[in-house]
């Protein structure tokens, strides 16, 4: 990645999202409500195995999705933001329901974010078991799609939920943006471009169709993750690489990611985003990160289909492409 130095670098705060406000308000409402959860699903102890939940949205992708007059792809986000979630705590997620508020019923829309629905679930392997449609002309402007997954796991099944020095980690790819970040990403392609413009790379047909590339679910990496006995995952979502902070107080040298899809070097160029920026937003290219002890990493790489990109070191922060987050 390479950023523009001509002209005002532009941020994700600048785009309208202020990380560490965000951050800030969540902690607020943790210890009001006094939440017991781990760092991406809830787990409930129901005797002899945990119930794990986890609850997400689509975000500002939909603007993406109302602007081409395309929803046929975000039910699959929404999905794959909760499943995820699960997957990186050790969780097979085995349910979902979803809450979709707008402002005017549609039948197209509606009848292709549940087209949408039904794929994610079946990619994901859990049921659709409900869902509510609420019209709130007065709240909602447009649409708002969100839902909750729920998953099972034996007690003995659930990552110890810390890395451990030594440690490598193992890398898998994302297929591009995934639902986090559109905000920036948004701005950023809007400056001087339409999404409906012609798509400049991969096989797209306008921008953003590229923006609108579904979030891939990694359900099917749970399995050899339990077989290797990962010590802590990571879903690469909102925050970036700093999501690797979620592994536990540890420094995570990180000197062999995936390649950023073209999508983000569209996105840096076309904003003026820097480096640091960019890594601290997107997935740049490695979606989920798994830590497991050394002499495994390599026999879950290839069962995974990714490849070991770093390893953990005493230290705090994230060290990526010359980066310090």
């Amino acid at each position: 990645m390479s950023e523009d130095n001509d002209g005002e670098e532009l941020t994700y705060a600048d785009a309208g999202v202020d990380i560490e406000a965000s951050e800030a308000a969540t902690a607020a409402l943790v210890g009001a409500v006094g939440e017991s959860a781990g760092d991406y699903a809830g787990l409930l102890d129901i005797g002899d195995r945990y119930l794990g939940l986890a609850t997400d949205g689509v975000g500002t992708k939909l603007l993406v999705a109302d602007a081409l007059g395309d929803y046929s792809t975000v039910g699959i986000d929404c999905i794959a933001m909760n499943a995820n979630d699960l997957v990186a705590a050790g969780v097979r997620p085995v349910a979902f329901v979803d809450y979709l508020a707008i402002d005017d019923p549609d039948e197209t829309f509606a009848e292709q974010i549940g087209e949408g629905l039904a794929a994610g679930a079946e990619r994901a392997g859990i049921e659709l078991v409900g869902g509510e449609t609420a019209v709130m002309p007065e709240v909602v402007t447009g649409l708002d799609l969100a839902g909750t997954c729920a998953g099972l796991a034996a007690k003995d099944a659930i990552f110890p939920g810390r890395a451990e020095v030594d440690d490598a980690l193992v890398g898998v790819p994302s297929s591009g943006i995934h639902s986090n970040g559109l905000t920036l990403a948004r701005t950023a392609v809007t400056k001087e471009h339409d999404y409906t413009d012609p798509c400049p790379f991969g096989d797209y047909d306008t921008l953003g169709d590229a923006l609108l590339e579904p979030t891939r679910i990694y359900t099917d990496l749970l399995d050899p993750m339990r077989e290797h006995d990962v010590h802590a995952a990571a879903h690469v979502t909102g925050g970036g690489w700093t999501n690797l902070d979620r592994l536990g107080d540890h420094r995570y040298v990180v000197d062999d990611a995936f390649e950023p899809q073209p999508v983000f070097d569209f996105v840096q160029s076309a904003g003026n985003v820097s480096d640091e920026e960019m890594h601290r937003t997107f997935n740049m290219g490695t979606g989920f990160v798994a830590a497991v002890d050394e002499v495994d990493a390599e026999s879950l790489a290839a069962a995974v289909d990714g490849r070991i990109i770093g390893r953990v070191e005493e230290g705090e922060g994230v060290a990526i492409r010359g980066l310090e987050l």
